[in-house]
């Protein structure tokens, strides 16, 4: 069923009011007020936004995921009950409602922890109990249709095909290759332990995979063929220590044994470009071009991916929440959200308290969530080139689980039930 709502009255930061001419005394002013009302009268007042919502047939403890043009419906775990995965399509601008498409039985035990659609399949990613094993189902896109099930958790690659990694605390680990249509697997190449793999992206999906050896022998493979590449040697002392490894754009970078150093290599030759001190790093990610290697203790430090320099930092409690074209969003306990220059670490502006909420693709539009002074639901687009907040809608009875992929928004509300809205952006 869907629903016609009005929108509310935005809470949106006042506008500055003109500067106010001075008056023309006489008949053609109130000449003006006299055709404004009749206006008014004749037109009627200018409509107020409207949204559309859609109920979504779940129960108040099922879980929902957005997806590209559906929406995915996961049973909650029942004593002696099967379990079932419902997809629907999304509803059309002026469709009358949502449509249910197929269901297909689940395993009954285990967390389902994500589903999403990728090249006809959809992926459904679940954790087993107690040994906290991953396990990937893919159905038919278009039939619901079991297609295979395999332990681990699934990957693109930028050839078509799927990576499974599949780690185990106690016991064998390994990625595999598997062919999307058949589940049939491919191959498998050994993971040390402890499980250390990391993966290099092109446009999101893996061209090849990365793995450290106890020895502190690193290891380049073919995501396509699991074939060993190239490899380094990077401990040529104590070969006990222990170390990490990431890939970030075309660099490999390796935290040595005490964390106080980045050392970097070019990830197509495994050539040494530069070492920098940089304590205690927690992990790097790639900041329009730039590296930013962000410490366990807090703060950023942003550095030259050529030389490895230090352009700019910055200590104390701010966390990187995002990367746009440019520009980093961070955030501090109890100050909200400020946007920076993240080639200089200049600040721009600052947006205020939000929430960030979930968002289906990389490129989908950044979004805020807070609730307003009356318990609405306050939904923003974050806009960090522009340096604002966007207020898209203020929703009523909104409890929270919310995705979105704008102008699409799923939520779960306070009465238990979940829906998709369709907002006026």
């Amino acid at each position: 069923m869907s629903i016609i709502e009005l929108g509310g009255v935005r809470k949106g930061p006042a506008a500055v009011p003109p500067v106010r001419r001075p008056r023309a005394a006489g008949r053609p002013l109130r000449s003006a007020a006299a055709l404004v009302l009749a206006l008014l009268v004749l037109g009627g007042a200018t409509p107020a936004p409207q949204r559309t919502v859609y109920v979504v047939p779940a129960s108040r403890t099922s879980t929902a995921y957005l997806a590209a043009d559906g929406i995915f419906v996961v049973d909650p775990p029942r004593a002696d009950q099967d379990r079932y995965l419902t997809a629907y399509a999304q509803p059309a601008p002026t469709g009358a409602g949502v449509r249910r498409r197929w269901q297909a039985s689940l395993v009954r035990s285990g967390d389902y922890l994500d589903v999403r659609v990728d090249r006809g399949l959809v992926l459904v990613t679940a954790v087993t109990a107690p040994n906290r094993l991953f396990q990937t189902t893919a159905f038919d896109a278009g039939t619901g249709r079991q297609r295979w099930r395999h332990p681990g958790g699934a990957l693109p690659t930028v050839d078509g095909g799927l990576l499974l990694t599949n780690v185990r605390e106690n016991g064998p680990s390994a990625i595999s290759r598997v062919e999307p249509e058949s589940g049939q697997l491919l191959w498998a190449v050994s993971i040390p332990s402890p499980a250390n793999p990391s993966y290099h992206f092109v446009e999101g999906r893996v061209e090849e995979f990365v793995l450290l050896q106890p020895t502190g022998e690193v290891q380049v493979h073919d995501a396509g063929t699991g074939r060993l590449l190239r490899s380094v040697d990077t401990l040529p002392g104590d070969r006990s220590a222990y170390q990490r490894v990431q890939v970030v754009a075309d660099l490999l970078l390796l935290v040595p044994p005490g964390s106080t150093r980045l050392v970097s290599f070019g990830l197509a030759e495994l050539e040494p470009r530069w070492t920098v001190d940089v304590p205690l790093v927690s992990h790097v990610l790639d900041c329009g071009g730039l590296l930013c290697a962000v410490p366990q203790v807090g703060g950023l430090q942003v550095l030259d991916p050529r030389t490895g320099a230090v352009r700019w930092s910055e200590s104390g409690q701010d966390i990187l929440a995002d990367v746009r074209d440019g520009r980093l969003l961070v955030t501090a306990p109890g100050r909200g959200y400020a946007v920076r220059d993240a080639a200089t670490g200049q600040a721009r502006t600052e947006l205020g308290e939000w929430n960030l909420m979930p968002v289906l693709g990389a490129d989908d539009p950044l979004v805020g969530v807070r609730q307003g002074d009356d318990g609405r639901l306050v939904v923003a687009e974050l806009d960090l080139v522009a340096g604002r907040a966007r207020i898209v809608d203020v929703l009523p009875g909104i409890a929270g689980s919310c995705q979105a992929s704008l102008p699409i928004l799923l939520c779960q509300r306070l009465d238990g039930t979940t829906a998709l809205w369709r907002l006026t952006r």
